[in-house]
C-alpha cells in the first residue's frame, strides 16, 4: 500500500471540501481504494498505488480550479475525475471570479482597453467617472498576476485626504484611523479572494493596503501596485510613487478628474503628471467615460446630471465677469 500527502496551496481548503465536507465525501467515492483523510489544508491518501495516481493527478486539477474559478461544484467534480472539461473553461475573456463565481471580464470597449495595456504595458493611467470600474478592474488584474505568479505581491494605496474630519480626531490607532480611507479597497478585494486566505495574504504582506504617505522611501519590485483616487495627489506626492517603481512590476494608477478634493491652490498631481508623460514609451493613458459605467443605471443619470449642473455653472459665471475698461 502506498501513501501520500497533497496540500492545497493557495485556496480556501474550506471552499474546497464544500458544505459538510459534501466534495470531499464525493471525491472519496469517486475513488474507492482509497482511504482519504483531511486535516486543515492536508489531505492524506492511503491506498492502491494505480487510483492513488490517478487521484493525486484529479486533486491538483480541482485545486487549481477553485484558485481560478474561485469555486467549484459537484459536476465540475465529476468533469475532472472523468477527464472532461468543465462548463466554466469555455467562457472567454474573463480576468477572475469573484468568490461566488462570478466572471469578472471587460463590460465595455474602454475596459477592454484597460486590460489590453495591462497586457502591453508596466505603468498605466486610467481615468474616468465613479462607476466606470477602473478601480475594481486593475484589482482584478492585480489578483490574476499573483495567481498566475506573474507577481509576488499586490501593494494598493490612496492618498488619505481629510475630508472635513481631521486624522488625529479620529478614534483609535493609526490603523482604525486610515482604514476609512482604504475600505473601497477591501471591499474589491474581499469580493474575489475568500476572506480566510485573505487574511492570510495580508497577515503575510503578500497583499498589502496602505495610505500614500506609507511608500514613501520604497522600492516596490515584484509586484502589481495601484493607485487609486490620484487625482488627490500633489505633483511631489505622485512623483514619488511613480519612482518607487522597481524590477518586474506593474503599476496602475486610476483616478477622477471632476472629484479633486485638494485645496483650490493646490495643483493635482494626476492632472500634472498625464500632462508631463504622454508620449513616453512603455507608459499607457486609458480614459473611461459615462458609457462605461457598470453601476445602478441611475449612477450613469446622476454622472449627467452633475455635468449639466457643472456646464452651466461654469457658463453664468463666465457671464459674470466683469469687464476691465483700458484708459484712453
Amino acid at each position: 500500500m502506498t501513501e501520500k500527502h497533497i496540500v492545497l496551496e493557495d485556496i480556501d481548503p474550506v471552499m474546497f471540501y464544500g458544505v459538510g465536507n459534501n466534495h470531499l465525501q464525493m471525491i472519496k467515492a469517486l475513488f474507492p481504494k482509497l482511504r482519504i483523510t483531511a486535516r486543515d489544508n492536508v489531505l492524506r491518501m492511503l491506498g492502491d498505488e494505480e487510483q492513488m495516481d490517478n487521484a493525486e493527478k484529479a486533486i491538483e486539477t480541482m485545486r487549481k480550479h477553485v484558485l481560478h474559478y474561485n469555486s467549484i461544484s459537484e459536476e465540475d467534480i465529476l468533469d475532472i475525475a472523468n477527464g472532461r472539461k468543465t462548463k466554466d473553461e469555455s467562457v472567454k475573456g474573463v480576468v477572475a471570479y469573484s468568490i461566488s463565481g462570478r466572471p469578472i471580464k471587460a463590460r465595455s470597449e474602454n475596459q477592454q482597453k484597460l486590460i489590453d495595456a495591462f497586457e502591453n504595458d508596466d505603468m498605466i493611467f486610467a481615468v474616468g467617472p465613479a462607476g466606470t470600474g477602473k478601480t475594481y478592474l486593475s484589482i482584478a488584474l492585480a489578483v490574476r498576476a499573483m495567481k498566475e505568479k506573474q507577481a509576488k505581491k499586490i501593494i494598493l494605496s490612496r492618498p488619505a485626504v481629510e475630508a472635513g474630519e481631521k486624522l488625529g480626531f479620529l478614534p483609535g490607532d493609526m490603523k482604525d484611523k486610515i482604514d476609512p480611507y482604504l475600505q473601497p479597497l477591501y471591499d474589491a478585494l474581499e469580493d474575489m479572494i475568500p476572506a480566510v486566505k485573505l487574511q492570510d495574504m495580508m497577515d503575510k504582506h503578500i497583499i498589502q493596503i496602505a495610505p500614500l504617505a506609507f511608500m514613501r522611501g520604497r522600492t516596490l519590485s515584484d509586484a502589481v501596485v495601484i493607485l487609486d483616487e490620484a487625482q488627490n495627489t500633489t505633483s511631489a506626492q505622485l512623483r514619488m510613487f511613480l519612482t518607487r517603481m522597481g524590477w518586474n512590476t506593474k503599476m496602475i494608477v486610476t483616478g477622477d478628474m471632476t472629484q479633486i478634493d485638494l485645496p483650490n491652490d493646490t495643483r493635482s498631481g494626476l492632472r500634472e503628471a498625464m500632462r508631463i508623460l504622454k508620449g513616453v514609451e512603455g507608459i499607457s493613458f486609458v480614459e473611461l467615460n459615462k458609457k462605461d459605467i457598470v453601476r445602478h443605471k441611475l449612477v450613469t443619470r446622476i454622472v449627467n446630471a452633475y455635468e449639466a449642473y457643472d456646464k452651466d455653472k461654469k457658463s453664468k459665471e463666465k457671464e459674470n465677469i466683469p469687464h476691465t475698461h483700458e484708459k484712453s
